[in-house]
């Protein structure tokens, strides 16, 4: 790759809109089109923020930010590494958190939905908070700061995962309400009980699994896969959470593409389906009542 014809940042930007239409990559993982990961990329690869001033897109680079540019833009067309990993950070809610390939790329309708505080479903503020198959912590750690006064436990069945969730409880500052265990699912969980349960377990099945992008690939199949039908998880999780709730605990579950097929499962449970922009994705409520009845 040379950089003939590329002087600036705005070059660069406009360049990789183009190579990645052209190419075509996959941006589900963050981004929502070429332009919005060219410029990220581009600006993150150089340590600059992704709302730099427009005039500064203009300044030409040194030769050091040349190959820091054409090395990054080439891992992301020719290798197809998701954008997140090649900047070793992600930005959801509002909130920057580390990642990497020990975890899925942090993204859920969820992230947003917490800062509703899912009320009115949930009577009264949170005291004991789970983020199950929390991944690299995002869940639990935005749930952690919308609820000041709540202790977290984020847990997980993925070693490497609950390292780089405890990375990211320690860039937040939140180690002294903030745990992790190392658990499937509920299994290492015996005797505790919690108000608030958020998780997005995985959900996807067999046959979508084999049909991915290439970016895909580079995150970790335990984060994605979920048997025949994708229920694998959902099913556990909706079968022993009312065992692990308050009376006025309620469950959050982001169960992606399932909501007709949980709902034919389950044809008596009335299930609250909560709103939010996310295409092709569902998002459930529970309370520990209706849990205990599944």
């Amino acid at each position: 790759m040379s950089n003939s014809g590329l002087a600036t940042l705005r070059d660069y930007i406009r360049w990789a809109v183009s190579q990645f239409n052209q190419a075509p990559l996959f941006f589900a993982q963050g981004g929502d089109d070429a332009f919005e990961e060219a410029r990220a990329l581009v600006l993150g690869s150089l340590h600059l923020p992704y709302e730099l001033h427009d005039k500064y897109l203009d300044c030409n680079l040194h030769n050091d930010e040349h190959a820091v540019l054409q090395n990054v833009l080439h891992k992301r067309i020719a290798q197809r590494i998701p954008a997140a990993y090649l900047l070793k950070e992600t930005c959801i809610a509002g909130l920057f958190f580390k990642v990497d390939e020990r975890a899925m790329v942090p993204r859920s309708p969820l992230a947003e939905l917490i800062s509703q505080r899912f009320s009115p479903w949930l009577s009264q503020p949170p005291r004991r908070i789970l983020n199950l198959a929390a991944g690299s912590g995002y869940l639990g750690i935005i749930s952690a700061i919308e609820f000041p006064d709540a202790q977290v436990l984020l847990s997980d069945v993925s070693e490497a995962a609950l390292a780089l969730a405890k990375e990211n409880i320690v860039l937040h500052q939140l180690s002294e309400r903030v745990s992790t265990v190392h658990s499937d699912l509920f299994t290492q969980l015996s005797g505790q009980e919690f108000d608030l349960i958020v998780s997005k377990p995985p959900y996807m099945d067999d046959t979508q699994w084999q049909t991915l992008p290439q970016e895909w690939q580079w995150e970790p199949p335990l984060s994605s896969q979920a048997g025949e039908d994708g229920l694998e998880y959902l099913r556990k999780v909706l079968q022993q959470a009312g065992s692990y709730l308050s009376k006025q605990g309620l469950l959050v579950l982001d169960v992606g593409p399932h909501r007709a097929s949980l709902s034919k499962l389950y044809p008596k449970t009335d299930f609250i389906w909560l709103e939010h922009g996310y295409q092709g994705v569902d998002v459930l409520a529970l309370t520990a009542a209706q849990c205990v009845d599944l």
